[in-house]
């Protein structure tokens, strides 16, 4: 299996970890692990091809939807209001 992969999958396991813990204490280990998400995402698309990084974003993007929804409502709320 190559390195991205084995990778890919310890940022899933840490990621379910991390869920585990009280919404106090995710902030800090959440944050890194979304952005680490993108350099791993392109690893993944260096050594495999764009539809391995699909598969990446589609798990990013699901176990994160709330606080990247979250973050989408409040920079639409902030810049809504500059014309």
């Amino acid at each position: 299996m190559p390195l991205s992969l084995i990778l890919a999958c310890l940022w899933v396991l840490a990621a379910a970890i991390v869920a585990m813990l009280p919404m106090r204490l995710q902030y800090v280990p959440g944050l890194t692990l979304l952005i680490l998400a993108v350099p791993l995402a392109v690893f993944v698309g260096l050594q495999l091809g764009w539809i391995w990084v699909a598969a990446v974003l589609f798990a990013v993007l699901s176990m994160y939807r709330r606080p990247l929804a979250a973050l989408a409502r409040h920079l639409r709320g902030r810049f809504a209001g500059e014309t």
